[in-house]
């Protein structure tokens, strides 16, 4: 298996988790916050990753950052068709980009791996939320991180 053939699976299931989350969460679950704590809500994490993946997959396109920016507005990240179409068209963006690339360069690896990394925190993040606000823990998530 390639670099790049390994880049798109761990991507994939990354994708997946997250609209395997979306899915199972209430609804309601999405504006929720951590008590006791300073935190953001579930929607605005959902934001998070909707921001970096297509943030990234412009810079991963361009070989160049251009900054942040976000389709998805806090105010639709609480509703659920809303976060699972920013979702679905920030995977199917930054997929587009990873399969017309020709070539990696520095700069592109480094986005890469800096977006990878970027969606593996925020899973470590929501799993947080999922046993501080004793919501359900899908069974992918379960199967990847060893939860109960």
């Amino acid at each position: 298996m390639s670099l790049s053939d390994v880049i798109r699976t761990n991507f994939l299931r990354s994708i997946g988790l997250y609209q395997e989350l979306v899915a199972e969460l209430p609804e309601a679950a999405l504006a929720m916050k951590l008590p006791g704590i300073p935190s953001n809500s579930i929607g605005h994490q959902l934001w998070c990753v909707v921001g970096a993946r297509e943030s990234f997959s412009r810079a991963i396109r361009a070989g160049a950052w251009s900054g942040f920016s976000c389709s998805l507005t806090s105010e639709r990240s609480r509703e659920r068709a809303a976060v699972q179409r920013a979702l679905s068209s920030s995977a199917d963006a930054l997929l587009g980009v990873l399969s017309d690339l020709e070539s990696y360069n520095d700069d592109r690896n480094r986005f890469v791996a800096d977006l990878l990394e970027h969606e593996a925190a925020h899973h470590g993040q929501l799993i947080r939320y999922l046993y501080g606000l004793k919501l359900p823990i899908p069974g992918g998530w379960k199967a990847k991180y060893a939860l109960d």
